[in-house]
């Protein structure tokens, strides 16, 4: 195996181990801002690898890199009829959470003067902005590497820069071949006297800043002459070139033929542009709107998913890919032929777009993800203000625990899910080609 690869796919489980980390810090701040006691900030899960006790709270590392969590007193109340010195524990990582909620013993000292530091006790916007730390880190994850991604290094685009790759000769659509013969034509930009690495900046006195530009103004020139002003090692010129008429593919459908458009034949040169700040939010705005529909056909998404591990069908590359596949992505990223400004690029778009998924999931309104204890906290805002507003007595706080029987059926579906991508990642892994 390509050494490239397995760096590639540390590097990708690095910068995933810094998210969760990062987003279990957004959980963390928040918590110890509103005064509720922590006892262990963990990244990973398992055995523990590495710890160190600051304060009141124990930090550490364990041995598997998939997950995360920050463990806080009294995130559950007491039952009816318990001990209010004792609290049910659990944490905000959605599978650590749920093995300590199945646990009978699952209750903790309260420690004298601790009273008032449990989670259950604080107010309903404090139990939201914790709880919701954590995917607000993963969005603003995705930002940084979205803004690091268009603004710093740039998005691919075809350029009005004739590529080294352009063919030399009219060669006729119906004969489909791409080497030229001793009997064809050379090209109308050869005969003007275009070469490698031209940038063509007009046509026929009209400005072009684009290749869709250039490909629009030469197909409706048609046959005939034309002015094309390039610029050939930073200087200026205006050469003059002769069109013929020729079918193309459609821009449109590559399946149709346009009849009679103009062909001057060049081709473009790919090149990485920079964006504005403005671009980064209208693109993650989009993705953003894909992700939410992607998540809303999930179970049919799984299907397919299903049927492509094990029946051999192709995987959707719009379908979604577990940790195992990005991290065999991020090999195949490293280990290909790209340039490095390309790896980059790539690297950075696929931790960007799986903070954007991971901060979008936990946000889904059902235990144990985070979503479900905002949810929680929203619900208990709105009964206490409708108590309020009816001059009625204040309410208990809300026990999310009474839904844990709906919890441990969503954990199980979302355990077979996780299994399945990771043997779909296995078996029949997406890749940088689809």
């Amino acid at each position: 195996m390509n050494w490239l690869y397995l760096v590639g796919i540390l590097i990708f489980l690095i910068g995933l181990m810094i998210s969760i980390a990062l987003h279990e810090l957004g959980h963390l701040v928040p918590a110890k801002i509103f005064g509720v006691r922590v006892t262990q900030y963990m990244v990973g899960f398992g055995s523990t690898a590495w710890s160190r006790r600051k304060g009141e709270t124990e930090y550490g590392i364990k041995w598997i890199p998939f997950g995360g969590y920050i463990r806080m007193i009294g995130m559950l109340p007491p039952r009816p009829g318990d001990d209010p010195g004792k609290v049910r524990s659990t944490a905000t990582g959605p599978f650590q959470g749920l093995i300590e909620s199945a646990r009978e013993a699952a209750q903790e000292e309260v420690r004298p003067g601790d009273e008032d530091r449990v989670f259950y006790r604080k107010k309903w916007w404090q139990k939201v902005i914790i709880m919701s730390g954590g995917p607000l880190m993963n969005f603003v994850l995705a930002f940084v590497f979205f803004s690091i991604l268009l603004v710093g290094i740039g998005l691919p685009t075809w350029a009005p820069i004739v590529s080294p790759e352009t063919d030399t000769c009219v060669i006729p659509i119906s004969e489909q071949r791409d080497t030229c013969k001793a009997t064809d034509k050379p090209t109308p930009a050869v005969q003007a006297g275009m070469k490698p690495g031209d940038r063509i900046v007009s046509f026929d006195g009209q400005k072009i800043n684009s290749w869709a530009d250039a490909t629009r103004l030469i197909r409706g020139h048609g046959a005939g002459p034309a002015q094309i002003g390039i610029v050939r090692d930073g200087r200026p010129m205006t050469l003059d070139a002769t069109l013929i008429a020729q079918d193309r593919p459609s821009l449109e459908d590559p399946q149709k033929i346009d009849k009679n458009v103009g062909f001057l034949g060049v081709l473009p040169t790919e090149v990485m542009e920079r964006q504005s700040m403005g671009e980064v939010v209208g693109y993650m705005g989009a993705l953003t709107a894909r992700v939410a529909g992607s998540l809303l056909n999930l179970p049919e998404k799984m299907v397919g998913v299903w049927h492509a591990a094990f029946s051999g069908e192709e995987r959707d590359p719009e379908g979604p890919v577990g940790v195992v596949g990005a991290g065999r992505m991020g090999g195949e990223i490293l280990a290909s032929d790209l340039s490095n400004e390309k790896k980059i690029a790539i690297f950075v778009n696929l931790l960007a777009g799986f903070n954007l998924a991971i901060g979008m999931f936990n946000l889904i309104p059902l235990l144990p993800l985070d979503g479900g204890h905002i949810a929680g906290g929203l619900w208990e805002g709105i009964k206490r203000a409708y108590a309020k507003i009816m001059r009625r007595p204040e309410p208990q706080y809300v026990d999310i625990a009474k839904v844990l029987p709906l919890t441990y059926a969503i954990a199980i579906v979302m355990i077979v899910m996780a299994g399945l991508l990771v043997y779909a990642d296995l078996v029949n892994p997406l890749t940088l080609t689809g």
